[in-house]
């Protein structure tokens, strides 16, 4: 692996929120119309990279976006979330289920993190996670670009965690918003190519 990623076995790649309810066509998402074709190509395009993560010795993470049950199962839902996505409703996103597991194009990952706000390390068991397994350098792909891409590696960055921004590794459901953020977030991380990171992740071990 290249010296600048580090040790393969502190390198990690962070799927952001790539599950069944936000991707799939019958996922929550899908059920309500609600698709963007630069989201949809995200899976097929990340395949490679993922591969090469597995075959380099470093680490696969999933965070996925969790909606808990509470009385008669409706989901606890924030105020702003309810009002931007009212198709939400029982079942959707909820622990354990279909819908909120990670996409099978990049699946098995190695470490699963369940995430209840933009960002992953928000009352989660991210960082700990992190620092029991000794990952250092984490590289974000997914959804979205501007929401839980951008508040999760914003907070690995307050952490002291170096991360790479995958700026054809993220989409989110507006161009101009994704490049936005890719503008943004290049003032605290270094911004590549899924390409470039797969030949920095150089070789099998």
């Amino acid at each position: 692996m290249s010296q600048t990623l580090g040790p393969p076995d502190r390198f990690a790649l962070v799927l952001v929120d790539l599950q069944n309810d936000f991707l799939h066509p019958d996922g929550a998402y899908g059920r309500a119309g609600q698709s963007s074709a630069a989201i949809a190509a995200l899976p097929e395009r990340l395949r490679p990279l993922v591969a090469a993560t597995r075959a380099a010795g470093g680490w696969v993470i999933a965070t996925q976006f969790t909606l808990v049950p509470g009385r008669r199962g409706e989901p606890l839902i924030a105020a702003h979330l309810r009002a931007l996505r009212p198709f939400l409703t029982r079942g959707d996103f909820a622990p354990g289920s279909w819908g909120q597991a990670l996409v099978e194009t990049l699946a098995p990952a190695d470490l699963l993190v369940e995430k209840i706000a933009y960002s992953a390390f928000y009352m989660s068991r991210m960082d700990f996670l992190l620092r029991k397994t000794g990952i250092e350098t984490l590289a974000f792909a997914g959804i979205v670009t501007n929401g839980g891409v951008a508040a999760t590696l914003r907070d690995a960055h307050i952490r002291e965690f170096s991360p790479i921004l995958l700026e054809d590794g993220c989409a989110d459901f507006s161009p101009a918003a994704h490049q936005a953020a890719i503008a943004s977030l290049a003032g605290i991380s270094r911004v590549m190519r899924i390409a470039d990171l797969i030949e920095q992740l150089g070789p099998p071990a």
